[in-house]
């Protein structure tokens, strides 16, 4: 007769549904990271089209929000390794879990020196020029990113293989807000040339931060690639 007081080892089907739990919890967690970071790259963007520092100046305090969120995943992900014995697709979720962390955290880094670049540039008036570049760099940056996360949710291999063609419209964005930065002077109505090449130096590095959040999606979308189809990233 089998002692009462004997602990019976948890059912191995209980233990999976835990498990898929988690896996669950750690989407939820990197999706609502990816929504945080939108907003934040949407919010900076405004900001610098409305010479809004005390909005930006919200958007770099909220980081630590994204920083506290992204590490506490981290660390559930290194607990279920350490607790669990994920295969195959299961283990491919979480490492794709991990690198798209970083995508986004890296993205959400850009964000914020998006927001601090509102504040280098304030209090000039950028031409209209130059804030229809920006809104629509920032529209495209929020755009990949989005789509990067739909694929990732839906497991959808189509929409991620999308996000390198996405690309080429920053770039094309991108090369517009060169080509005005050597038309017209950076700050509508100055004519300050040692203002106007610092606004310049600072609109250049603008355009930078939205190409890098753009390749960051890309990278989001080859990840979620290879946890759908287990085929590494290239690396070219």
């Amino acid at each position: 007769m089998a002692n009462s007081d004997t602990p019976t080892p948890e059912a191995p089907q209980t233990v999976r549904t835990s498990f898929g739990e988690q896996l669950n919890d750690l989407r939820v967690n990197l999706i609502t990271l990816a929504g945080l970071t939108g907003e934040a790259v949407r919010g900076a963007t405004q900001c610098i089209i409305d010479k809004n520092i005390g909005g930006a100046d919200t958007i770099i305090k909220n980081d630590g929000r994204i920083d506290e969120l992204k590490e506490t995943t981290e660390l559930k992900i290194y607990e279920i390794f350490a607790t669990q014995q994920p295969m195959a697709g299961d283990l491919r979720v979480l490492i794709t879990v991990l690198r798209i962390l970083q995508e986004i955290q890296l993205s959400a880094d850009l964000a914020v020196s998006i927001a601090k670049t509102a504040r280098r540039l304030f209090p000039g008036e950028l031409s209209p020029r130059f804030r229809r570049i920006i809104g629509l760099m920032g529209s495209q940056s929020v755009v990949q990113l989005e789509v990067a996360m739909d694929a990732f949710s839906d497991s959808n291999a189509e929409i991620a293989g999308a996000l390198p063609d996405m690309d080429n419209v920053m770039d094309d964005l991108q090369k517009d807000l060169f080509r005005q930065i050597f038309s017209e002077p950076a700050v509508a109505g100055e004519d300050n040339p040692e203002q106007n090449l610092q606004f310049a130096v600072q609109l250049a590095l603008l355009g930078r931060y939205y190409e890098r959040i753009a390749d960051h999606t890309v990278l989001m979308g080859a990840w979620t690639r290879f946890m759908i189809t287990g085929e590494f990233p290239s690396r070219r």
